[in-house]
């Protein structure tokens, strides 16, 4: 998959290594794992921008998130189709009695997604979580789960046949690969079971991106614009699927949220399935700019926030960290074309 739009120059290492300041962000809940989110930040020329992959992911797929940045700090961008996106409560694998708690931080927020399949949780964990946040929000919102893979074929045709009753819009990555995806979806038709397919890391971690739709393994995507290598990449691959989307961040701060708020705004007519991932600035207890990108009222406008200085600084990352994430800028960089 080519990691720029042909044509297009990537700006020179040092004036990006100049552009690049490092943060390092506790979470309000410790999120798959995460309790400290680190993001190295660009004051690029045409604004903020973010390279964010989460440290275990290797070089090659951390080019793609790079791409992302630079192509959002310096290039123009496809114009925006709507003004506000609606977004959902993103509920991490916290137990029941937290639940409101979270939800209380997704202001107006008529959808939930609650993760499940958490390493050394319970089914019966799960249960109760998505339960809590049916009694929280009432028997008219929308309730999605996310299982990041975490499940074989054979556990998750039973976990959603124990969940379905709840209610749930869809089942975001169930099994890890395609063939499971499928396995999942064609097992759920058998059994009568109204939950939707929504393929996440089977597009964004994939070589071939479209190969899940090809295989008619999911009933939606999950696209995410750093991991995709950026807005024009991520809208031309939604074309070539011609499945609707949700757009998600992966914890990002509101540098990242504004590249996924862009995204979602540049979709066509009718390529959004509801409301979108993209409020999870609410789970950082901080953020890179003064005016956060938060849900006000289930929603968040689409704009493009200037970094703050004094935020900058108060969540700068220790020197060495700073040092790692320089270092594997450079590395990803050799990686982009040309």
């Amino acid at each position: 998959m080519e990691l720029r739009p042909a044509g297009s120059a990537r700006p020179p290492l040092d004036a990006v290594l100049d552009a690049m300041r490092v943060v390092a962000i506790p979470t309000r809940t410790r999120f798959r794992g995460v309790t400290v989110r680190e993001a190295a930040l660009f004051d690029a020329p045409l604004g903020a921008s973010e390279f964010s992959p989460f440290p275990e992911y290797g070089d090659a797929e951390a080019a793609a998130w790079l791409a992302a940045a630079l192509d959002f700090g310096w290039r123009e961008q496809p114009p925006p189709r709507r003004e506000r996106i609606a977004v959902n409560a993103t509920v991490p694998a916290v137990p029941a009695a937290e639940v409101p708690g979270i939800l209380a931080r997704f202001p107006g927020c008529r959808t939930a997604k609650v993760k499940v399949a958490e390493r050394g949780q319970t089914l019966a964990e799960d249960a109760a979580r998505v339960g809590a946040v049916r009694a929280a929000l009432g028997p008219d919102a929308l309730i999605r789960i996310d299982a990041n893979g975490g499940w074989t074929v054979t556990e998750a045709l039973a976990a959603l046949e124990a969940l379905a009753p709840a209610g749930l819009d869809y089942a975001e990555q169930p099994c890890a690969d395609v063939p499971g995806l499928a396995a999942v979806r064609s097992g759920l038709r058998a059994r009568g079971i109204p939950v939707r397919i929504a393929a996440d890391e089977s597009v964004r971690k994939a070589e071939d991106p479209l190969a899940v739709a090809r295989a008619g393994a999911a009933d939606l995507l999950i696209v995410k614009a750093q991991p995709l290598g950026g807005i024009g990449r991520a809208l031309g691959i939604v074309a070539e699927a011609g499945l609707p989307v949700v757009v998600s961040s992966a914890l990002d701060t509101s540098v990242g949220i504004a590249m996924g708020l862009r995204l979602a705004a540049a979709l066509p007519d009718g390529a959004l399935a509801g409301a979108c991932g993209l409020g999870t600035a609410a789970l950082l207890a901080g953020d890179v700019v003064a005016d956060p990108l938060l849900p006000v009222d289930g929603a968040i406008a689409v704009r493009r926030p200037a970094l703050d200085p004094e935020r900058l600084e108060r969540h700068r990352a220790r020197p060495e960290r700073e040092a790692w994430w320089r270092e594997r800028v450079r590395r990803a960089y050799a990686l982009l074309p040309a």
